[in-house]
């Protein structure tokens, strides 16, 4: 007897042994199947989307922020990082592609796609809608608080204004700091001419003394509590600080500036390129841009949504700037060839006393 209950011990312990390590077994390779790691600029998603794409889907989703382009780039060339699904702008699009980054997108599991205006298609870093599906789109502008300047803000030469000094917010990005001075100068933001760039350094290194800082998301909090005059801002910022603060205004210079194009990629070598395709065809299904929008307050790609929206939002410039306002508009090109001298330019000013 002692013999058969000693037996029946060790086959009920072993198969409770088993039972336990089946279940973590299966359960480890149901959250390996369904897993998606995103990589997206700092406070450009509602979290809630996040949780509820979860909870429908049951793919569990990791979600890292860079804070420009650059460093989005040095992290996915330098591989390592396992992104499945990344946001960057037009240019660095361009960039991933020429660098064989980026995976072809299966359209036929993105049905949503139909929902993107045409406008928003066939555009030059992606001329066959092959690896990319817009996101947001917008300029670069000013926001200025309307209780410290009440002069016309119609130049991007107001940023070297001496009353403004250290009440200024420039970008911490080079592409973009420097884009808006070459424009202010009567040049390409594209430009790859030395003198052109020389000059755009020497301009950004007298304006240094009016400068408070440079920074990227923080400017928002900061001319939201009426800590500076002006900014140079993303226009979807700009609206986010409209939405707190009504003495914030939004204007475009008529210099030009840089109309830009975020779009959702699927970078190369991902071991879950169905997770990646359901979550962007998630993302592009107008309740949930809608959402996003008007979370984020840029403009949507998708008709149907800015149909839906507010009339003051879809009349801001902010938001939907008409063809007028964006006639010496320019997109980003790829400028790798060029980066070292504008990385050289930028850090002239930084280091700038």
């Amino acid at each position: 007897m002692n013999g058969m209950r000693k037996a029946f011990v060790l086959l009920l312990i072993c198969g409770v042994l088993a039972a336990l390590l089946a279940g973590c077994g299966g359960g480890g390779q149901k959250a390996a199947k369904r897993e998606l790691k995103v990589y997206n600029w700092g406070d450009y998603i509602d979290p809630e989307i996040l949780k509820s794409f979860e909870k429908e889907t049951g793919i569990h989703v990791i979600y890292d922020t860079f804070a420009t382009n650059e460093d989005m780039y040095v992290k996915v060339k330098a591989g390592g990082s396992d992104y499945d699904v990344a946001i960057p702008s037009d240019y660095m699009i361009s960039r991933l592609l020429r660098d064989g980054l980026l995976e072809k997108i299966d359209f036929s599991k993105i049905p949503n796609y139909s929902k993107i205006g045409a406008k928003y298609k066939n555009l030059d870093f992606d001329p066959k809608n092959e690896y990319s599906v817009p996101y947001m789109w917008g300029t670069v502008g000013i926001a200025y608080n309307k209780k410290m300047v009440t002069e016309p803000v119609d130049s991007w030469g107001i940023l070297w204004d001496q009353k403004y000094a250290k009440q200024i917010f420039m970008l911490d990005s080079p592409r973009d700091s420097i884009g808006v001075t070459l424009k202010y100068l009567g040049y390409s933001l594209n430009t790859g001419n030395e003198a052109e760039l020389a000059a755009a350094g020497k301009k950004l290194v007298e304006q240094k003394p009016l400068v408070l800082a440079y920074l990227v998301d923080e400017a928002k909090d900061k001319m939201i509590a009426g800590e500076g005059a002006l900014a140079v801002v993303w226009s979807g910022d700009a609206m986010f600080m409209m939405e707190k603060n009504n003495d914030i205004a939004y204007a475009i210079p008529k210099e030009g500036t840089n109309l830009w194009f975020d779009s959702m990629v699927i970078l190369k070598g991902t071991k879950h390129k169905a997770e990646a395709e359901e979550f962007i065809n998630y993302m592009t299904r107008p309740d949930i841009a809608q959402k996003n929008v008007e979370y984020i307050g840029y403009a949507s790609p998708l008709p149907e949504v800015e149909a839906k929206l507010p009339e003051d939002v879809r009349k801001n410039i902010a938001a939907y700037p008409d063809d007028a306002l964006l006639k010496n508009a320019e997109v980003f090109n790829d400028l790798t060839e060029n980066m070292p001298k504008y990385d050289k330019v930028w850090t002239e000013v930084k280091v700038a006393q």
